[in-house]
């Protein structure tokens, strides 16, 4: 008779469970700290809900904000990062399923996205993004160098055009010139007709150049103040020191606009300036009118690095040094033919 039970109770359980649950590899965080908690894993493959595209994602960004993630300094409940966390919040890939009222993308479809920060999960083989949040990518890039695009050239979109409302002939100081930002807040300062004062290392000097900065200033033998001043726009990706030597170059009624902390209220009625302080938004609309620029050629993406997927805990380590030329990107899969 027993073993008859053991058939009986094994094909039970082989109706129970199914053979195989659909998996994919990603990276999770399950503890805070540095780059060495990423572990790469198998976990399920995320449903998108009605308002949500899943996407399989070819190539993800890497952020240096990262490190502030994993490190748990915003696991604030009930909205902060939740344990187990899974990085990555820039996306590019193709559309594999939608949601039952989504309108704007169909499977196959090429996109890019800016993902929740807080959430995350572009470290993936799959990716959910709201439809709201991704747009088609632009046509005349790979999907590595768009994946370097989404968070960061929202940053310098929001800060130049949503912010300071940039104008043609206008005179704009980029501290931190030569980051992901940085990139994009030089070429759409140029884009909008303003003269581009920025700062980076002496190594990155022709890299300014390259992407238009008007005065490119080496910040290790040059203060900035001495060379830019009555300016209308600072943006600032420095924090710091740096920020707080910002202030005085501001013309009356200019604006600067902190991207790393908040900025000193008494130092904007001391100089009678104005301020704010950014946290970037998700805004597929934004990132369309990104994109459009890109296929134009009046904005160029410059990825500096790419890691396998595995290695995001290197790629990590290397984002965190802060000193990235352009962006640093995960590759996930081999590009479509």
């Amino acid at each position: 008779m027993k073993p008859k039970i053991i058939f009986i109770a094994a094909t039970l359980m082989a109706i129970a469970v199914p053979a195989h649950a659909e998996t994919m590899k990603a990276i999770v965080a399950r503890e805070y700290g540095g780059p060495e908690v990423l572990k790469y894993e198998d976990v399920p493959v995320p449903t998108p809900k009605e308002n949500e595209i899943l996407v399989k994602v070819f190539a993800a960004g890497v952020n240096s904000f990262d490190g502030n993630l994993l490190a748990g300094n915003w696991a604030k409940p009930p909205n902060g990062t939740q344990l187990p966390w899974h990085p990555g919040y820039d996306i590019a890939g193709v559309v594999e399923k939608v949601g039952s009222k989504v309108g704007k993308f169909k499977p196959d479809d090429a996109v890019y996205a800016f993902i929740t920060i807080l959430k995350g999960g572009g470290y993936a083989e799959y990716a959910l993004a709201k439809e709201s949040d991704a747009a088609l990518k632009p046509a005349t890039i790979s999907f590595v160098e768009a994946a370097g695009v989404p968070s960061v050239a929202l940053t310098a979109w929001q800060a130049l055009v949503d912010k300071a409302n940039v104008q043609s002939g206008q005179t704009v100081l980029i501290n931190g010139a030569s980051g992901g930002v940085g990139m994009f807040a030089v070429q759409i300062a140029k884009i909008h007709g303003a003269k581009v004062f920025a700062t980076a290392s002496a190594a990155n000097q022709e890299f300014l150049k390259q992407l238009g900065a008007d005065v490119p200033i080496d910040y290790k033998t040059q203060k900035f103040e001495d060379i830019a001043k009555d300016i209308d726009v600072v943006i600032d990706a420095v924090g710091g020191e740096t920020l707080a030597r910002s202030y005085p170059v501001v013309k009356k009624g200019g604006i600067i606009v902190a991207l790393t902390s908040d900025v000193d209220k008494a130092q904007l009625r001391k100089y009678g300036i104005r301020g704010a302080s950014l946290v970037v938004q998700n805004n597929g609309n934004e990132l369309a009118q990104i994109g459009k620029l890109i296929d134009e050629k009046k904005i160029k993406v410059v990825v500096s690095e790419t890691f396998p997927l595995a290695d995001a805990a290197k790629a990590e380590k290397k984002a965190d040094l802060g000193h990235t030329r352009g962006k640093i990107v995960l590759k996930v899969r081999d590009e479509p033919k």
